[in-house]
Order: C-alpha cells, then sequence, then structure tokens
C-alpha cells in the first residue's frame, strides 16, 4: 500500500496540540457511555469510575465489591527526580489539571491556605536525596518516531497527529478523527528526552498499574518516539512557579503534607505507607457532596468531573449499595478488559474494536498481507479466546510477552498490569463454550493417528494448508497468514476441530475456506493434522513447503565429525555414517564390523529417516565412491568410541575372540583416511592411508 505523508503546515499537525480534554480521561468510558444510556449502562460506567479514579483508596468499598472496585494505585514515584524537576514538579501538585489536561489525579491543595508553598515543600520531600540517573540516551529520530507511533498502536488511546503517514487515497477529515476524547500525552513536554525514552520502553516500572502498558519498544524505538512527542515545545503550559515568592521547601512540611492530603493512598512508600481508609465508607456516599460537589469550601479531592461522570458515578454508587457485583467469570473478564481498554483493539461479542478515526493507523508490514483484508490489520477478535486459546499460550502472550505469531501486523501486543492479566489467564480458559460441543481424539493411540498422514493432507498434494500457513521458519506459498508452528501449544483441539470443520460460524470472517466439508473421513483427518503438528519438531516439512537440502547433514568446516545411524546404500541396514569436515566421509557395517564404503564431497540427507516408515536407503550425495573388499574373517561388532576430536573408533572382536580398535581420521592433508588398527594384546597399532 503506498503511503504519502500528509504536507500540513505548522505545528498544529502534531497530537500534542490538539484540543486537550476537560475531564479525567478512562478510555473505556469515554467510548461506550453517553449521556443517552439506560441508568443500568451508566451506573456500570460509575463502577469502572469508581475504580479507575482509585476511589476506594480512601473510601472502603463493601465486602462484596472490594475485589472488583480495588484501587489499582498511581505512578510510582522513587524516581520522580529522573522525570521532573522541582518546577515541574510543583505544577502538577499545585494544580494537576492544568498541568496535564484529563489526568485523573485530583487537585488536592485546592482549599488548603498557603497552598503553593505546600506544593513545594511535597515537591522537595519527593526529590530529597534522588537524582536523575547520569546515563545518556542517544538522540531519537524524529520521522522514526512519527511512523512508530502511528504504527505500532500508540494511537489506539492516543491522538493521532495530522503529520501522519496515511494510505494514499485517503486525506484529513473526520475518517481519520477519532470520535471519543484521546488519553492525553501532556507529560512528554516535561519530560527530558533521556527520561521520557526510559518511560516509554518500561512504562509498567513508573505505573505499575498498566494504565501505560508496554510496547516492548527496542531502545532506538522509545528514543525515537520520544524526540516525536517532544517535537512542538509549545505544549507547556504555562507555569507560574518562578514567578512566585515561596520560602525554600522544607521535606519535613512535604512529607506531613504527603500524608495529611492522603497522597500516600494512591502513592504508597516506606515513609508514607497507605492507611486502610481515610474518607466515608463507600455505601456512606452521598451523591450531592464530597468528590461529587465541587464547591468553594469543599476540602475533598477535586477531579474536575463532567456532568455524565457525575451522573454515572451517583448511579453506581446507588448500585453498589443496593446490588450485588456479577461474579461469573465472564463478567470477570469484560471488567478486566474495561479497566484495561482492550477493547481499543481487540472486539468481543460485539464490543470494540479500532474505533473510526483510528483504525486507519491499523496497517500491514507486510504488502502481501493486505490481500487479507482486515484479517491482515487488525488484531483478533476476542469473542472465543475462553475455548480458543490453551492457558499455556494466555500465560505466554499476557505475563511474558511472547507467542506473537501475526508478524505481519504493523500493531504490536502490550504488556498490561500483571495482577489483572494473571487474572484473564486464570478465568478465560473454559467461558466462550461452543454451541455444540466438539470431540476430537487427540491421544495418539488410533491407527490414523500417523503424523505422516498430516503432513502429506497439509502439502500440495492434500488439502494445500501450506498455501496459506507457514511452518517452522518457512514462509507459506501464498499470503502470509499465521504459522502454524505452535498450534499445538496455542490452540484447544476441540476449538481446532470446530475451526477446521466449520470456519465461517467458528471465526465469521475468516478467509479460510471449508475444506473438510462432505469428507467421510475429516475426523481422522483431522487427528492426523493435530498429530503432525504436535510432532511437527521432529517431523520434516509438508510437499510444498519441503526444499531440497533441508535434511542435508554438513559437517561444519572446523568442527567434529557427524555420525548417523540408519540405512546407507550399498552399505546395509545397520550402517553407520561418519562424515569427517573437509568432505571425507565413511559408512561403517555394523552386520560385518567393517568399513565399506568411502567417498568425497556432501555427507548424506537424513529426509528418509521421517519421511515414511520403511526408511528406503539414503544414497551418498558426494562423488568418488570406493566400495573396499570384504574381510575374509567372520567379526563380532561391539560398539564404537569417541575420541577428544569426535573421531570414531570402531570396536570388534575377530575369529579367535581377539578384541580389535580400528580409529578413522582424515589424513593431515585432506586428501584420504588414515586407518589404524590396533589389538587389545598388541600396544603397537598397524596403519595405512588410504587415497582414492
Amino acid at each position: 500500500m503506498a503511503l504519502a505523508i500528509l504536507a500540513v503546515s505548522g505545528l498544529c499537525a502534531h497530537p500534542a496540540l490538539r484540543q486537550a480534554p476537560d475531564h479525567p480521561i478512562v478510555a473505556d468510558f469515554e467510548r461506550f457511555h453517553l449521556e443517552a444510556d439506560a441508568p443500568q449502562s451508566l451506573a456500570q460506567g460509575g463502577l469502572l469510575l469508581l475504580a479507575e479514579l482509585n476511589c476506594t483508596a480512601c473510601h472502603q468499598a463493601p465486602a462484596a465489591w472490594a475485589k472488583s472496585l480495588e484501587p489499582q494505585g498511581g505512578p510510582d514515584l522513587s524516581d520522580i527526580a529522573a522525570r521532573l524537576d522541582e518546577a515541574e514538579l510543583w505544577h502538577w501538585i499545585r494544580s494537576p489539571q492544568h498541568f496535564k489536561p484529563g489526568t485523573t489525579m485530583p487537585a488536592l491543595l485546592h482549599e488548603q491556605p498557603e497552598a503553593d508553598q505546600l506544593a513545594r515543600d511535597i515537591a522537595v520531600w519527593l526529590r530529597q536525596g534522588r537524582k536523575a540517573p547520569s546515563t545518556q540516551v542517544q538522540g531519537g529520530d524524529r520521522d522514526l518516531g512519527r511512523r512508530l507511533y502511528h504504527q505500532l498502536g500508540c494511537v489506539a488511546c492516543h491522538e493521532p497527529g495530522r503529520d501522519a503517514p496515511l494510505p494514499a487515497n485517503l486525506t484529513p477529515n473526520i475518517a481519520t478523527t477519532p470520535a471519543s476524547a484521546s488519553v492525553p500525552i501532556a507529560l512528554a513536554h516535561a519530560y527530558s528526552p533521556e527520561a521520557l525514552a526510559r518511560f516509554l520502553q518500561d512504562p509498567l516500572k513508573t505505573r505499575p498499574a498498566g494504565r501505560m502498558p508496554s510496547l516492548h519498544l527496542s531502545p532506538k524505538e522509545a528514543s525515537a518516539i520520544a524526540a516525536y512527542l517532544q517535537a512542538d515545545n509549545e505544549t507547556r503550559p504555562v507555569n507560574p512557579f518562578g514567578k512566585l515568592s515561596l520560602e525554600p521547601g522544607s521535606a519535613a512540611r512535604g512529607a506531613k503534607a504527603f500524608a495529611d492530603l492522603g497522597c500516600a493512598q494512591c502513592h504508597p512508600s516506606d515513609s508514607a505507607p497507605r492507611k486502610p481508609q481515610i474518607g466515608k465508607p463507600l455505601a456512606a456516599l452521598n451523591a450531592e457532596a464530597g468528590c461529587l460537589n465541587q464547591g468553594s469550601g469543599n476540602k475533598t479531592a477535586r477531579y474536575a468531573l463532567s456532568g455524565l461522570q457525575k451522573k454515572s458515578i451517583s448511579l453506581a454508587l446507588e448500585f453498589v449499595k443496593t446490588g450485588q457485583p456479577d461474579s461469573s467469570d465472564a463478567a470477570q473478564i469484560r471488567w478486566i478488559m474495561n479497566r484495561l481498554n482492550c477493547h481499543a483493539c481487540h472486539d468481543r461479542h460485539d464490543k470494540g474494536g479500532p474505533e473510526a478515526g483510528r483504525e486507519v493507523y491499523f496497517t500491514a508490514l507486510d504488502p502481501a498481507a493486505e490481500s487479507l483484508g482486515e484479517l491482515g490489520k487488525l488484531p483478533p477478535s476476542l469473542s472465543n479466546t475462553g475455548r480458543k486459546l490453551t492457558p499455556f499460550w494466555l500465560e505466554e502472550l499476557l505475563l511474558h510477552g511472547r507467542g506473537f505469531l501475526r508478524p505481519y501486523l504493523a500493531t504490536r501486543m502490550p504488556g498490561f498490569h500483571p495482577g489483572l492479566s494473571q487474572e484473564l489467564v486464570v478465568k478465560w480458559p473454559g467461558t466462550d463454550p461452543a454451541p455444540k460441543p466438539i470431540r476430537i481424539d487427540t491421544s495418539g493411540l488410533e491407527k490414523h493417528h500417523r503424523a505422516e498422514t498430516g503432513r502429506q493432507l497439509m502439502g500440495t498434494a492434500g488439502l494445500s494448508c501450506v498455501g496459506c500457513h507457514g511452518l517452522k521458519n518457512r514462509r507459506s506459498l501464498g499470503p502470509p497468514v499465521m504459522s502454524l508452528s505452535f498450534t499445538t501449544q496455542r490452540l484447544q483441539p476441540a476449538y481446532f476441530k470446530e475451526l477446521l470443520l466449520n470456519p465461517q460460524a467458528t471465526q465469521p470472517g475468516t478467509l479460510m475456506p471449508p475444506m473438510f466439508m462432505a469428507r467421510k473421513n475429516s475426523d481422522k483427518e483431522i487427528e492426523s493434522i493435530w498429530t503432525y503438528l504436535r510432532e511437527l519438531p521432529s517431523q520434516p516439512l509438508p510437499p510444498g513447503l519441503l526444499q531440497e537440502g533441508d535434511f542435508e547433514l554438513k559437517p561444519d568446516k572446523e568442527g567434529r565429525p557427524l555420525i548417523l545411524r540408519s540405512f546407507i546404500e550399498g552399505v546395509g541396514t545397520h550402517a553407520i555414517g561418519v562424515g569427517f569436515p573437509g568432505g571425507i566421509n565413511l559408512a561403517f557395517d555394523t552386520k560385518t564390523a567393517r568399513v565399506v564404503l568411502l567417498w568425497k564431497g556432501r555427507f548424506l540427507d537424513a529426509l528418509n529417516n521421517w519421511q515414511s516408515r520403511e526408511m528406503p536407503p539414503i544414497k551418498p550425495l558426494g562423488d568418488h565412491l570406493k566400495t573396499l573388499p570384504a574381510s575374509p574373517e567372520t567379526r563380532q561388532y561391539q560398539g564404537y568410541r569417541l575420541d577428544e576430536k569426535g573421531q570414531p573408533s570402531f570396536l570388534f572382536t575377530d575369529e579367535s575372540g581377539r578384541s580389535l580398535e580400528e580409529h578413522w581420521a582424515p589424513t593431515p592433508d585432506g586428501r584420504g583416511l588414515q586407518r589404524s588398527l590396533r589389538a587389545a594384546d598388541s600396544p603397537k597399532p598397524i596403519t595405512e592411508v588410504i587415497s582414492w
């Protein structure tokens, strides 16, 4: 897809200059709750606000609601000196909404006498004894940062810039303007480039609550995005700190004010621990008072709530007093997805997915993926996750930041709050039951459970699965659809069968055809394919992906010899092949206890060892084959040993029962082999050089 950078003049193109919201931004609430919604829906939105605004950090929730409304806390302030200087920190403490419009941090000093001085005292205390890291971060590439910001998924939550790359056939219009408010990025102006890059690379260190997830950025990527976000310095709000005549800050007064104001309820530390409760219980709150009443003289936390937010919280408080939370796993999954804003990228049961105005920035890295439509650009639906993914794969994705199998997607799967992610790992399996129970036998015990059958079915002479899906490190023959290398670790077996039997019903919108429709042996064939995919690490690729030389054994020029026991043509069914570095090879027959064949060049191709149960003999790949004469005496093979260089000595006994040892090694010039035969009762070996 051709891209064109929009020629937008002036700094208005930068995302940090878009109109700032005038109320706290909780992304899922902004997008999915409107004034016209039913009271029950608004109450659910109010519950989300109670949780995301950390209301229960001060107001104890009823026991039934304690888990759902558990506060996640604010940013870790232990390294605040690395991020903000004293003036910027003062500004944030004194007036959070002015410093960062849309913040969920309330103002606490608005009715305090000497509020300006108290803010300085707290700032001094927070920075006391802490220094910014001395390590320097390399300056970032601003153009690269612009591209990454709009490509990796940042705009799923934050404002797109009008300077962004767009498809060539689009121009800035309502289709590229998000309908719901974006999470503000105003802090970018306050951090140093080094501090911002460090934060972007590991946001969960600073914000363990996970509202800003990790996009697994490299240092170069983090520096580039930081450079782009700081491209416009006019976003900095006016900071009156320098015009005030304040006393030098007192750390002692600051520590006391931090505790008295309740800052530790969201930002606990060893010196200022969180108190169990400092406000009325949640069930005792009056919607006309406290934080919802922001009139003069009210010394409670001021959140600058919108009218819709106040209404929703009021309805939620009534529901908390009279209702009970839905404790089902399905309800808890919905709740966690709301808190983590998963719907910004994923749909689940007809809710979510990228909204208009943001979807255009979800693109494919591989031009070939454009043929897949939305499947090649958008993150997958989560509607069937409970019966689709295994607990192991959920852990890989949500807890370890691994298991990403759609390399053609530009958008990255982020890492979130580990506690909430762990809950998803536990609760998701078993939900989303199939409309009709699916039975699949994956024991591997039935006669049709043969990997080779599944391999042939997947190949070009069978169902041609490899036309779309790659395996191991090999791409598909066609569009770059997801690799099937980790299918049995990733998918639950019943879902695998359900998908193959009826792709469109199981995964609406998929381009996968109903290949098994009207096939009378479909059950057995699907189980054979599962067996093959389970044994994939030790199996050859299917026809179509398998290439000549895939199983060729190639001794390293400077390494140790390679040894393969197999059927070797011209030697027999009990052969041992030895490939020496430098292209000298031999084959030993254990039935006659002698070296039968020598050759030069390429060694052996081991494909026949896996290709069929019959294992037809392997042909030596090299040239200059030499067959050694048979021994006139009868020998009894006793095994072999390797020396420190990996060179073999074959052990056998002769007709008289005497033990002998025959050592083989390349000659110093690499043109032949040296054979040393030593009897157990003779310390001196008989040595000869064989050249050909």
